[in-house]
């Protein structure tokens, strides 16, 4: 059985928002349109406390999009974005909400990022997504929304690597590009196993 996977397709991912991916809000329409060809849609929403460790705001002389050494490695410093509760963490309003099967809130935790549907940051500490999954024999996972290069790309990877079979449909996605951000995390992908449609 087929699920598509709706990563963190919310107002502060898309123009005008607070860290706005180019052209995020074109997606909204080819995502709605691709959840009649599946058995369910998983929405995950980026869902921060306004102290979190990963907004630039909270060090001092930080800079956004500079980096941090964090006890799980290195990350990105951001700005502050999805806070919860507010208004730019909320879903794009033409997002169509009444096909979610699971709304699925990560990076709520202060000291640790989330890219992953399936993990924080730390690679370890899981957010059961897996087992919802697994429980309701969804094993063909097909991901789109933002960012294509880091919350897709880690969800897809983590996807492949716990044995579903996972496809990203690029052309529902939409990248920050980085430094490079989005060609690593294609060669990433393949390298994992992951279907770039």
């Amino acid at each position: 059985m087929r699920a598509l996977i709706v990563v963190d397709l919310q107002v502060d991912f898309c123009p005008g928002g607070a860290l706005a991916v180019a052209g995020g809000d074109e997606i909204v329409g080819p995502v709605n349109a691709l959840m009649a060809d599946h058995d369910a849609v998983v929405l995950t929403q980026d869902w921060h406390p306004a102290d979190h460790s990963s907004f630039a705001g909270n060090h001092p002389g930080a800079q956004p999009f500079g980096t941090m050494t964090m006890s799980y490695g290195e990350q990105v410093l951001w700005p502050d974005h999805c806070v919860i509760g507010s208004k730019g963490a909320a879903f794009h309003p033409g997002l169509d909400l009444d096909r979610a099967d699971l709304i699925l809130r990560k990076g709520f935790r202060r000291e640790i990022d989330s890219y992953s549907a399936f993990f924080e940051n730390d690679r370890r500490t899981s957010t059961g997504l897996a087992g919802y999954l697994r429980e309701r024999g969804l094993t063909d996972l097909h991901f789109v929304g933002l960012a294509h290069d880091f919350c897709v790309a880690w969800s897809a990877i983590d996807a492949a690597r716990l044995g579903f079979s996972a496809t990203v449909i690029e052309q529902a996605t939409r990248a920050i590009d980085l430094n490079g951000s989005r060609e690593a995390a294609q060669a990433a992908m393949r390298e994992a196993g992951v279907t770039l449609a």
